[in-house]
């Protein structure tokens, strides 16, 4: 049975620091391989010249990449980061982002993703990237 969002949503209100919660994070939409979490415009997360900081990017992706495992395992499992790599397109001005990661390979110990982050207005992607992380339970 698929994760709801509500349930994705309890596990990212459960698990995560303070400061991640504050990105404003929420979960649009899970499946058996994915997650989809929207990350609302704020003008605390942007920089100098109005644009999204790739800081708060990179955090989304990472925490869309814990709802996309745990929603294809059933639950939360604890699981940390090995590698993360971000390419940034375009920047992301007065818009939420729509962070949808989708699951490569799911390994008993290994988890691949392919995280790709959409400008909510336009629809044009801002930027992509990948994860590793290490099922640790």
């Amino acid at each position: 049975m698929t994760m709801t969002t509500a349930e994705a949503d309890k596990i990212l209100s459960a698990n995560f620091a303070p400061w991640v919660l504050d990105l404003g994070l929420s979960v649009e939409e899970v499946g058996e391989d994915r997650a989809i979490l929207r990350l609302p415009w704020s003008d605390r997360l942007s920089r100098e010249g109005g644009g999204l900081s790739g800081q708060a990017l990179m955090a989304a992706a990472d925490t869309a990449t814990v709802i996309a495992v745990s929603a294809a395992r059933g639950g939360f499992v604890p699981m940390t980061t090995v590698q993360q790599s971000t390419s940034f397109q375009r920047a992301v001005t007065g818009s939420d982002v729509l962070i949808e990661a989708v699951l490569s390979k799911l390994g008993r110990r290994m988890a691949f993703a392919d995280i790709t982050m959409t400008d909510g207005s336009s629809g044009a992607i801002a930027a992509r990237a990948s994860t590793v992380y290490a099922i640790l339970g």
